[in-house]
């Protein structure tokens, strides 16, 4: 550790990455440092983002309005603490409802209502307006300096600490702990990808485009012209943002007819678009919001203590703990599920028979069906898109489909307890969750506001949209020199398109991760692959996820040592870790967003002053249970 010039030890950290969870790491830096942590020494931070410190690249503040939050901006918060009768700042600051409503106050900025969704420029403004606070609130003896640059190389320091190399000034920092909250990928094309682009490549006139943001995508009427045809693969929640930046984005707009329903008002420069995916069904819409910011669930079933007791069975008999997910945490989390659903039906005074709760038939609703034309798949559909659009109209608390399916969202954190640092079987993690359930939960639980999935009808209605089908295939035609999408399940499906989009978000792969910062940690053997290993048969599998050890996330080498001054957190975690994507806190609860950033926090300012390890561990045990 370094000292400064009046003989005060220094601590320097480098956060590389600024959008939430690099913030969420700054807060509780601040707040701790406030309180009188480390006083007694100099503090530097360094911010390191390679698109916009303070708000990072997912949340950039100059992307279009129609790049749209799926959570309501009552129930996001990047403060620890709810505010006071104090300025914002950190540790008491205003949830993102509440910035806005400010604003609109201030500024004359549009105002939005607790259950609305803000677009994603707006949560990066909100994210920009709490890095500030962060910096304004800073105690003398720490300085933070906000640097645009990517790191190119991070080596250890023969005495400690690390040196990074940025691809512009100061081009090199020393730092004594480093953070890489550096979030989604971008990956080297994966061998069907590569077979894609080289077909783009040798036909001109196609294009190809792998997944990523897609306010990072060349989608303007230069790139895609108007009465092309354009592929889709995946609808998801970035399948919506593609598809609106196609309409309106090139001056499309949507109308309300009397009846109340959306009519697509066209601008002529649109293209043609045909999507699908394996379900064939659009991500459904989340059910209108009924729950206070600071709603919690609490599960009968699923419990941290019976994951415990589930384990102790498997250890009891089998000489391990690991579970196997549909035998030892699906069941638990279905009868939870099915708890919310009848209660919901009961407090509505509906006389209706409720049907049974499959969610494996509501992900997957055309699975065995055959339709002899791409009318009579697309009224199918549309059917079902509008009773689940009638479904989400009744909300997340008096309607049952979706407040069952809200259980989804709200018990994650015990599912994780179940899953993370390899809590299943090898086997049972692969199969069992990753390929069976994770999908349908994405699908179920992840979805769009209602007003997305309107604007989808009206643009299948209009003709501007087409959904192949189930089971969708999206080749390369060597004869036509075009991309093929069809349905084998849907008759007279098949589509010729100029250009085809992958609008799945890019999965986190050490391995395919085309940053020079990845590429340098591992060749430094700074870091490792999360790898499954059955204990009992000594089988492994490879999860292509970044290794890190239980909270406060130390990075594990390829040594298997951990490094103690090195911390991941977020994406980059995911398959060491499940769901990483979380990127804001609720107002008024300590959530294990916050959890999981004070806890590096805690870890960086104590082990600076020289507290033991076994200190450090109890503290954070203490402070997150």
């Amino acid at each position: 550790m370094l000292a400064d010039s009046s003989n005060r030890p220094t601590l320097t950290i480098a956060v590389v990455g600024s959008g939430p969870r690099g913030i969420s790491v700054l807060e509780r830096l601040a707040v701790r440092l406030a309180d009188g942590e480390l006083a007694d020494h100099s503090v530097r931070i360094h911010v390191i983002d390679a698109t916009e410190p303070g708000a990072g690249r997912i949340w950039r503040t100059d992307q279009d309005e129609w790049f749209t939050m799926n959570t309501v901006v009552g129930q996001i918060t990047m403060y620890s603490g709810v505010p006071d009768e104090g300025p914002a700042r950190p540790g008491a600051g205003p949830s993102l409802g509440e910035w806005i409503a400010q604003r609109a106050t201030t500024h004359g900025e549009p105002l939005l209502g607790a259950d609305d969704y803000a677009s994603r420029r707006r949560y990066g403004q909100y994210l920009r307006s709490v890095h500030r606070t962060i910096t304004d609130h800073l105690p003398a003896n720490v300085e933070l300096s906000e640097i645009r640059g990517s790191v190119t190389s991070v080596v250890a320091g023969s005495h400690g600490g690390y040196a990074l190399e940025l691809d512009r000034s100061p081009y090199l920092i020393d730092a004594d702990k480093v953070l890489i909250a550096t979030g989604h990928p971008q990956n080297a094309p994966d061998p069907q990808e590569a077979e894609l682009l080289d077909f783009a490549e040798r036909h001109p006139g196609t294009t190809y485009l792998c997944g990523d943001s897609a306010a990072d995508m060349p989608l303007a009427v230069e790139d895609i012209a108007p009465g092309s045809t354009v592929g889709i693969r995946g609808m998801g929640l970035s399948f919506y943002d593609v598809m609106l930046s196609l309409t309106v984005g090139r001056g499309g707009g949507f109308s309300r007819t009397r009846d109340g329903r959306l009519r697509y008002v066209p601008s002529g420069l649109e293209p043609k678009i045909v999507t699908g995916s394996r379900s064939g069904l659009p991500i459904p819409a989340r059910g209108r919001n009924q729950k206070l910011p600071d709603h919690t669930f609490t599960p009968r079933h699923l419990t941290k203590e019976a994951v415990a007791a589930a384990r102790e069975r498997r250890y009891a008999a089998t000489g391990t703990d690991r579970l196997r997910f549909n035998e030892d945490v699906l069941p638990l989390l279905l009868k939870d599920l099915d708890d919310v659903y009848r209660a919901a039906h009961t407090a509505s005074g509906s006389t209706e028979p409720l049907p049974p709760l499959d969610l494996w038939a509501l992900a997957r609703p055309f699975r065995d069906a055959r339709f002899d034309s791409p009318a009579a798949f697309r009224d199918r559909l549309l059917d079902v898109i509008r009773e689940d659009l009638a479904q989400a109209a009744l909300g997340n608390v008096e309607g049952p489909l979706k407040a069952a399916l809200d259980v989804l969202r709200d018990i994650r954190n015990v599912v994780r307890e179940a899953v993370d640092f390899g809590g299943l079987h090898p086997d049972s993690h692969t199969d069992e969750f990753q390929r069976d359930f994770v999908p349908v939960n994405a699908l179920l639980s992840a979805g769009p506001p209602i007003e997305r999935v309107e604007q989808l009808v009206a643009l299948i209605e209009s003709g501007v949209v087409e959904v192949a089908g189930p089971a969708t295939r999206f080749t390369a035609d060597e004869a036509g020199g075009r991309f093929r999408i069809g349905s084998p399940q849907v008759a007279g499906s098949e589509h010729s398109a100029e250009t085809l989009i992958d609008a799945r978000i890019p999965t986190p792969n050490l391995h395919r991760d085309v940053s020079p910062l990845t590429r340098s940690l591992i060749a430094e053997g700074l870091v490792s692959e999360f790898v499954h290993e059955d204990p009992l048969s000594g089988r492994s599998r490879a999860t292509g996820g970044l290794n890190v050890t239980m909270a406060p996330f130390h990075a594990i080498s390829a040594e298997g040592t951990v490094r103690y001054g090195l911390y991941a957190l977020g994406i980059p975690t995911e398959h060491a870790r499940w769901f990483t994507q979380v990127g804001s806190g609720k107002p008024g609860l300590n959530t294990l967003f916050r959890q999981d950033a004070d806890a590096i926090a805690l870890d960086m300012l104590r082990s600076a002053r020289g507290a033991s390890r076994t200190e450090l561990a109890t503290l954070s045990a203490g402070r997150a249970s």
